[in-house]
């Protein structure tokens, strides 16, 4: 492990934004985090898979890009097993060995960009999932100690793409492993959102296995979502607003077809997807600059190229102000804006 200097941070965040880390280091072990953490730069800065962050100016102190690689079956059980998984592994190449393997849970959140060890701190989710339904529990090292702790699913504190990460514990650990719980057999294969359902009947699958609901998934997104590697962004900017049945149904006195999701067990709220609210207002599709609104979902924010994070920021306050003052819901961003 060795930090090096003045290291540009282009390769490591989707969004493609040209900024640089003055001080650098990979990790690929709790050790050579510590080893890390020993050293008198600070503050320290955990980069995943840089699919979740916006870089708005370079990072100040040390950036530790997580690179703490294993996949290993820790526990076995009648019908199911606990997986621990590198917090620096590719959460889809998971998906992919868990699928190839028969193990069930994950698959209806196929190709989620990002690292594994970024997935609890975001609880990830797609198409009826989310992690916190898997999971058992991680290992973290905190940063300003370098000890490590174990954090349980309580610990976690799992919101709607929230966690103890998010708030209190934000900035002050490394995840370096995750424990997850898979099905052997008996799979509970969830369909339940209209587009995997219309897209297995379209190949033809009745009795669909979670390889199928994966492939689904996979095709799906593929579809809606720009490649990073082709057009810089970070998937879903914004989280799909909570609220009252009130706001719901002011809202339908002029848009009767506003889609929405109830939230059990309380029926006086619920979610309505922000991709809906941003099209209404005449983003989707919209191009301000060197950046833009992904023409195929207005949720996804663009960088076409040679656009700064600031440029992106401003974007997004505008589409937030927008849908704001239209329906009176302000959405959130999703992604960490640095």
């Amino acid at each position: 492990m060795k930090i090096k200097k003045n290291v540009s941070l282009l390769p490591f965040n989707t969004f493609g934004i040209p900024v640089e880390a003055g001080s650098f280091a990979e990790v690929r072990s709790v050790h050579d985090l510590r080893v890390a953490l020993r050293s008198d730069i600070r503050p320290v800065f955990v980069l995943g898979g840089g699919s979740n962050v916006l870089f708005t100016r370079a990072p100040e102190g040390l950036v530790l890009k997580n690179a703490i690689r294993g996949i290993e079956v820790t526990r076995r059980f009648k019908h199911k097993i606990w997986v621990t998984v590198g917090g620096g592994e590719v959460w889809h190449d998971f998906v992919l060995w868990a699928v190839r393997h028969n193990f069930g849970g994950v698959e209806n959140l196929s190709l989620i960009p990002g690292s594994v060890g970024a997935a609890p701190v975001q609880n990830i989710g797609a198409y009826g999932v989310e992690l916190k339904d898997v999971f058992v529990g991680l290992r973290a090292v905190e940063l300003a100690t370098g000890k490590e702790k174990y954090f349980t699913r309580a610990d976690c504190q799992f919101g709607y793409r929230d966690s103890f990460f998010k708030k209190e514990g934000k900035g002050k650990y490394c995840i370096t492993a995750v424990t997850l719980s898979l099905t052997l057999r008996q799979h509970r294969i969830n369909t339940s959102y209209g587009d995997i359902r219309k897209t297995l009947e379209a190949n033809g699958i009745s009795r669909p296995t979670i390889a199928d609901v994966s492939q689904a998934v996979i095709q799906i997104r593929s579809s809606k979502l720009p490649d990073p590697a082709k057009i810089g962004n970070c998937g879903s900017f914004f989280k799909n607003p909570e609220t009252e049945r009130a706001t719901l149904e002011r809202i339908r006195l002029t848009h009767p077809d506003v889609p929405y999701f109830d939230l059990p067990p309380d029926e006086r709220r619920v979610k309505i997807p922000a991709g809906w609210l941003i099209e209404q207002c005449g983003w989707k599709g919209k191009r301000v600059g060197n950046t833009g609104c992904y023409e195929k979902q207005a949720l996804v924010l663009v960088n076409y190229g040679g656009a700064t994070g600031e440029e992106v920021k401003n974007l997004a306050l505008a589409i937030m102000d927008s849908v704001e003052q239209k329906f009176g819901i302000r959405i959130e961003a999703e992604v960490n804006v640095l």
